[in-house]
């Protein structure tokens, strides 16, 4: 297994689409080049604000490959590759490490609420398998469990390879009890990274990152450098983007903030659409007081 640390700044990255609905490659590497430039620690290809779960397993693979190619030599790359199937984890587990990636990111089997042992039996067969670092993703929200502290802890006791959480409960008491235990914690909700930093955490799987990387990695490493007055102005300043990021289903903000930037067209898979045009002032208001467009 690689010996890596993933912690810091980290970019849940987007997948830019054409018009016609395939793969925008060149729009993808400008991206990734845009997060490397603004001082990102590592970068997520394929996770759910990627949109992975209407990608074809060739798309899938093109994908991490294109963002590897950008990246490669200067941040490591963590490809999202969550089932509720776990023999569709460890195929989608096996594409990424192939294509070169550094770490994955498994989401907890959603919909069919597999209980403590089946989540150690679950990230154990993928560690079997695919030797590699593995983020436990725990985000209520989409899968329908909240898994707890304790079997967060187990699973990692258990499955060795699991060296991180990536925690979207939205509960900072949540995420202190998994510190307590000695996990690395990162924040799987943008507005709640500085707060998860000021007790102990590690840094943040980002959506805001894709808009303002500089600004969000300036405040991630402010705070882990103990200048929380620092990061606190960063925080303040990312916030109404950080809401708004969210005002429709993710990534359907982030997707039209950066067609607005003029880095992507601006083009969904279904069942995501449009982003509704009665919210569009605002984000485009928001983004000019940043001047990011």
């Amino acid at each position: 297994m690689k010996n890596i640390k993933f912690t810091g700044s980290i970019p849940a990255i987007i997948t830019p689409f054409k018009k016609n609905g395939g793969l925008d490659l060149e729009a993808l590497k400008r991206l990734v080049k845009y997060q490397i430039d603004g001082g990102v620690d590592a970068i997520v290809a394929c996770g759910s604000t990627g949109e992975a779960a209407t990608l074809e397993d060739s798309e899938y693979v093109s994908v991490i490959k294109t963002v590897i190619e950008i990246a490669s030599g200067k941040i490591p790359v963590i490809a999202g590759a969550g089932s509720n199937d776990t023999k569709k984890a460890i195929h989608f587990s096996l594409l990424a490490k192939k294509a070169g990636a550094d770490g994955l990111l498994h989401v907890t089997p959603f919909y069919n609420k597999p209980t403590t042992s089946g989540l150690i039996a679950h990230y154990s067969a993928i560690a079997k398998v695919t030797k590699m670092p593995i983020i436990l993703y725990n985000v209520p929200g989409r899968t329908g469990s909240n898994v707890l502290p304790a079997a967060i802890l187990k699973i990692a006791k258990e499955v060795p390879e699991v060296i991180a959480v990536k925690e979207a409960s939205g509960s900072i008491n949540q995420m202190m009890e998994i510190l307590k235990g000695g996990l690395t914690v990162l924040s799987g909700d943008d507005s709640l990274t500085l707060p998860l930093i000021a007790v102990g955490g590690h840094g943040c799987i980002s959506v805001v990152c894709n808009e303002a990387p500089k600004l969000f990695s300036d405040m991630v490493h402010a705070g882990l450098d103990g200048n929380l007055e620092k990061a606190r102005k960063f925080h303040y300043q990312l916030w109404e983007l950080m809401n708004i990021n969210f005002i429709e289903s993710n990534p359907i903000p982030v997707k039209t903030a950066l067609s607005m930037m003029g880095m992507i067209e601006e083009s969904f898979r279904l069942p995501l659409t449009l982003m509704d045009e009665k919210n569009r002032p605002a984000l485009q208001k928001i983004l000019k007081d940043l001047k990011l467009i």
